[in-house]
Protein backbone atom coordinates (compact mmCIF):
# COMPACT_ATOMS: atom_id res chain seq x y z
CA UNK A 1 0.00 0.00 0.00
CA UNK A 2 1.12 3.55 -0.73
CA UNK A 3 -0.47 6.77 0.48
CA UNK A 4 -1.91 8.83 -2.36
CA UNK A 5 -0.50 12.23 -3.33
CA UNK A 6 -1.77 14.94 -1.02
CA UNK A 7 -2.06 12.62 1.98
CA UNK A 8 0.22 13.30 4.94
CA UNK A 9 0.69 11.38 8.18
CA UNK A 10 2.14 12.61 11.44
CA UNK A 11 2.47 11.16 14.91
CA UNK A 12 0.88 12.63 18.01
CA UNK A 13 0.88 11.79 21.72
CA UNK A 14 -2.14 9.51 21.24
CA UNK A 15 -1.32 7.89 17.88
CA UNK A 16 -1.39 9.89 14.69
CA UNK A 17 -3.29 11.94 12.16
CA UNK A 18 -3.81 11.46 8.43
CA UNK A 19 -4.43 14.72 6.59
CA UNK A 20 -6.04 14.78 3.17
CA UNK A 21 -4.64 18.06 1.86
CA UNK A 22 -6.81 17.75 -1.25
CA UNK A 23 -10.10 17.92 0.67
CA UNK A 24 -8.95 19.53 3.90
CA UNK A 25 -10.12 16.58 5.99
CA UNK A 26 -8.28 14.55 8.58
CA UNK A 27 -8.54 11.27 10.46
CA UNK A 28 -7.32 10.58 13.95
CA UNK A 29 -5.46 7.26 14.09
CA UNK A 30 -4.79 4.90 16.93
CA UNK A 31 -1.26 3.57 17.42
CA UNK A 32 -1.79 0.53 15.19
CA UNK A 33 -3.18 2.58 12.30
CA UNK A 34 -0.33 5.07 12.71
CA UNK A 35 2.28 2.34 12.28
CA UNK A 36 0.52 1.12 9.13
CA UNK A 37 0.11 4.63 7.71
CA UNK A 38 3.77 5.48 8.30
CA UNK A 39 4.88 2.30 6.56
CA UNK A 40 2.62 3.22 3.62
CA UNK A 41 3.99 6.78 3.54
CA UNK A 42 7.48 5.30 3.32
CA UNK A 43 6.41 3.08 0.42
CA UNK A 44 6.89 -0.09 2.47
CA UNK A 45 4.81 -3.18 1.93
CA UNK A 46 2.39 -4.80 4.33
CA UNK A 47 5.08 -7.16 5.62
CA UNK A 48 6.99 -4.17 7.01
CA UNK A 49 3.88 -2.91 8.78
CA UNK A 50 3.23 -6.37 10.24
CA UNK A 51 6.84 -6.67 11.42
CA UNK A 52 6.66 -3.25 13.07
CA UNK A 53 3.38 -4.08 14.82
CA UNK A 54 4.72 -7.39 16.16
CA UNK A 55 7.88 -5.65 17.42
CA UNK A 56 6.06 -2.70 19.02
CA UNK A 57 2.98 -4.31 20.56
CA UNK A 58 1.96 -7.49 22.34
CA UNK A 59 0.30 -8.97 19.25
CA UNK A 60 0.87 -12.20 17.39
CA UNK A 61 1.69 -12.21 13.69
CA UNK A 62 -1.72 -13.55 12.59
CA UNK A 63 -3.55 -10.72 14.37
CA UNK A 64 -1.10 -8.12 13.03
CA UNK A 65 -1.63 -9.43 9.47
CA UNK A 66 -5.41 -9.24 9.91
CA UNK A 67 -5.12 -5.69 11.27
CA UNK A 68 -2.92 -4.56 8.37
CA UNK A 69 -5.28 -6.14 5.84
CA UNK A 70 -8.30 -4.38 7.36
CA UNK A 71 -6.56 -1.01 7.65
CA UNK A 72 -5.37 -1.29 4.06
CA UNK A 73 -8.97 -1.95 2.98
CA UNK A 74 -10.20 1.08 4.92
CA UNK A 75 -7.48 3.43 3.63
CA UNK A 76 -8.12 2.35 0.03
CA UNK A 77 -11.92 2.64 0.44
CA UNK A 78 -11.45 6.20 1.77
CA UNK A 79 -9.23 6.98 -1.25
CA UNK A 80 -6.30 7.75 1.00
CA UNK A 81 -4.08 5.02 -0.43
CA UNK A 82 -3.62 2.60 -3.26
CA UNK A 83 -3.00 -1.12 -2.61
Amino acid sequence: MKLNDGIAVTTTDYGGVLLDQRAGTYWQLNETATVVAIAAAQGRGPRTAVDRLVAAFDVDRDQAEADVTELTRQFVAARLATP
